[in-house]
Parts: C-alpha cells; structure tokens; sequence
C-alpha cells in the first residue's frame, strides 16, 4: 500500500499550546508538560502550571512502503502501535508502554528503550524529524521525513531525553521497520559469567539475536529474523523454550523486580527499595560492591544494562559505575537526584544550552537538574 494514510480520531491544539506558551513568556511563568502521566517518575518532579498535549493528537501521515510516520505528541502510544501492527510494522526500538494513557510524545521526551535496543537501535535513531514550540510559543521545524534530510546538528534527536526540558515537542516523524517474520525465545540456565563470555562469542557472529538477559540463574534469548535462520540458531544454542510474554514485561517494566503487585497500574508503587538502571560498557564485570550481594538484579542488553533493586547508597553505587565506564540513574519517583551529576565541563554545555533554548526557563524547569 502506497498511499499516504491519516489517522482518523485527531485534534490539532497548536495554537492553544502557542498561546499559552506565549502568555508563560510574557509574566515569567513556567509549565510542567504532560501528556498521558504516566512517566511522572523519570526525572525530578516540577513546580508548574500543566500544559497538557493530550488534546494535540493523531497521526497525520503514515506510508507503510517508505517505512515512515509522522503523529503528533498527545497521540496515545498504543494507537500508533495498532496502526502499525496493521501493516505488520513495528517501531523497532520498543518503547516500554506505562499504561493505555502513555503518549507518544512521553515516548520521545523520556527516550526509554526497549529489549532490542543494542540490536535495533534507541529511539532517537529513529527519530527523522520533529515538530516543536519554543518558549515563545513559535513553532520550529527540525530534520524531515528522510535521512539525508538531517544535516549539521541535529536538534530534533537532541530533544530525545530531553524530558521536555528544552522546548514543547508537537509532531514527531518515525522510520519503522517490518515485524520479523519469525521469532524464537530460549532459555539457557547457565552462571553469568559464561553467560557474559557466551554474548560476546555470539556477538562475532551473524547471528538473528534481539535481546539477552540474565535473569534468576538463566540467560534469556529472543531470536528474530528468517525463518531458517532462527531456526538454525536455535538448534546450535539448545537450552529450553522460553514463553515469548517474558519479553513483552520486560518491556512494559512489568516483572517483579519492577513492581510488588502485578496487577496494579504504575510502576513502583508502595516499593519500598530504590529501583536504579545502570549503563555500563560491554562486558564489564559484575561490580564488587558488599552491599549489592544478593541484591534483585535483572542484566539486560547482554550485560550493557542492569536494573537493580537496593538501598545502596547513591553515591557509592555511583563511583563504582564510574571505575567502570558507566553512570547509574534512579526511577523511584521520591528521588531526589535522579541522575548521574554532571562534571563541570558538561554542567557548563548543559546550561548554555538550556539559555539559548528555554532562556526563561519555561519548560519543565528542575526535571533534570536542578539549576536548569
């Protein structure tokens, strides 16, 4: 199908948004973003006046032969995704879904990934341009529908992880990918050491991986590609058949580690231990810390990420992260240092950057540091 298609349930509130962007400028105000609410605690809370994007919604074009989508911010995520899945696409970076209420301009201002991420890409590899208000309630364009669109510095991707801190992203266009026509979920039960050592083997090799992890004594496998192929590597790996649900909670932060009751709606609730992401290099080595033993731990991206539950103090995990090459960052909503604090010389490029963007620091003032 060639056609460039439209959503048909859509609103434009861009000028209601400009509007009061604008007023926000004029009497020195600031505004706290949000769409679905349900990334509240990525970030340091914020002091503001809501400005909702819940009603500036829709996809406004989608060409499942070019492989792009353009949707404005307030669009539910689940509604793209459906859209998506129709033509047997999907967005390849699998962005953990917080609930029916979760926005695809929550998506793109947290920039979490999913499982695939190491393989596939993150979400600002995908990002080809980007519609955006500025602190004067002006509308500015970055980046296009095509790749070689995207020349000099790119601010679109810049506004990735951002978390709404430099400007009102209002549209987003995507490239997506085809969902594999076969996939396979395996299940290895092996100490992670060899674990590790196994990853960085098959990693030399054209093999279909599309996430690893290291959970209760096991490696997890998801295989995805051609059918022969996963097949093949699947009978080279051996080990159990894994249900294909792990890697959807996963995804959606659904495990235990991540939430005392399954069954309830958000993340964290009554969790009464910290929860931290650590990023470290490929193949760093479990961090000798004493008060990490037998701490909840899940390794994802083949080590390169690991969710950790533990009363560890911050700054020592920290220190540790940094020995290693990392930085580790707490999504517990009581946090009051979320992230890894900047050294002098990026504190410095951080604050010109918020000047020139957000000179009166309209957007989401505090979310990620607190001098910006």
């Amino acid at each position: 199908m060639s056609a460039t298609e439209t959503s048909t349930t859509s609103g434009d509130d861009l000028v209601s948004l400009g509007e009061r962007l604008k007023q926000a400028h004029r009497e020195g105000g600031a505004v706290r973003i949000e769409g679905g609410g349900t990334r509240h605690f990525t970030g340091r809370q914020v002091e503001g006046e809501v400005l909702s994007t819940r009603r500036h919604r829709g996809i406004t074009s989608y060409d499942p032969v070019e492989l792009i989508v353009s949707v404005r911010a307030g669009t539910p995520l689940q509604e793209l995704e459906a859209t998506l899945a129709q033509h047997g696409q999907m967005l390849p970076f699998e962005p953990p879904r917080f609930g029916a209420e979760s926005t695809v301009g929550g998506m793109v201002a947290s920039g979490l990934s999913g499982p695939r991420r190491p393989w596939a890409g993150a979400v600002r590899d995908f990002v080809l341009g980007m519609r955006v208000l500025d602190h004067q309630g002006r509308e500015q364009r970055f980046g296009g529908e095509v790749m070689k669109n995207v020349a000099g510095y790119d601010l679109s991707r810049l506004m990735v992880g951002a978390q709404g801190t430099l400007g009102l992203i209002t549209e987003v266009s995507l490239k997506v990918l085809p969902v594999p026509s076969s996939s396979r979920s395996l299940r290895l039960e092996i100490d992670r050491e060899r674990a590790m050592q196994q990853l960085a083997s098959w990693g030399r090799q054209p093999l279909p991986l599309s996430a690893a992890t290291w959970h209760d004594g096991a490696l997890n496998l998801r295989l995805e590609g051609g059918p022969g192929s996963v097949a093949a590597t699947a009978d080279m790996i051996g080990g159990d058949d894994l249900d294909a649900g792990y890697w959807q909670q996963l995804r959606d932060w659904q495990l235990p580690l991540f939430r005392d009751d399954q069954f309830r709606s958000q993340p964290f609730t009554d969790h009464q231990q910290p929860l931290w992401r650590l990023a470290l290099p490929a193949n760093t080595p479990a961090l000798a810390l004493a008060e990490l033993e037998g701490a909840e731990s899940i390794d994802d991206w083949a080590g390169c990420q690991r969710w950790l539950r533990s009363d560890i103090e911050a700054t020592t995990l920290r220190d540790a992260c940094a020995l290693a090459g990392g930085h580790a960052t707490c999504f517990t909503p009581q946090a009051a240092d979320p992230y890894t604090p900047l050294s002098p010389v990026l504190a410095r490029y951080h604050r010109q950057l918020k000047q020139q963007l957000d000179p009166n620091g309209v957007f989401n003032p505090g979310r990620l540091y607190p001098d910006f």
